[in-house]
């Protein structure tokens, strides 16, 4: 009795692909799974395997005059919440 290598390899072979096929479509719909739990598409895979990453954010630039506000406001919220309602600064006791 015999045996053959050569068809008990390729049996073996399509068996682990059948497997590696499986296992990855269970991660594929964990994936999906979590996307749809936290409503986010970051590193999604598209029909034909490839992985769609998210365009970059651009940082949003505050103007000058924005900034200046921004500054007025909380050196007013600071002074109120110090107790304090004058403009100039605690002196040295």
């Amino acid at each position: 009795m015999s045996l053959d290598v050569t068809s008990t390899l390729r049996e073996a072979l399509s068996k682990l692909t059948a497997e590696k096929r499986r296992i990855e479509r269970q991660a594929a719909a964990i994936q999906d799974a979590l996307r749809a739990v936290n409503g986010a598409s970051i590193g999604r895979s598209s029909s034909n395997g490839r992985v769609v990453t998210p365009a970059k954010r651009r940082s949003r630039r505050m103007s000058a005059a924005a900034r200046k506000a921004v500054s007025a406001r909380m050196k007013a919220y600071w002074a109120k919440r110090r107790g304090g309602g004058g403009k100039g600064k605690r002196k040295k006791g």
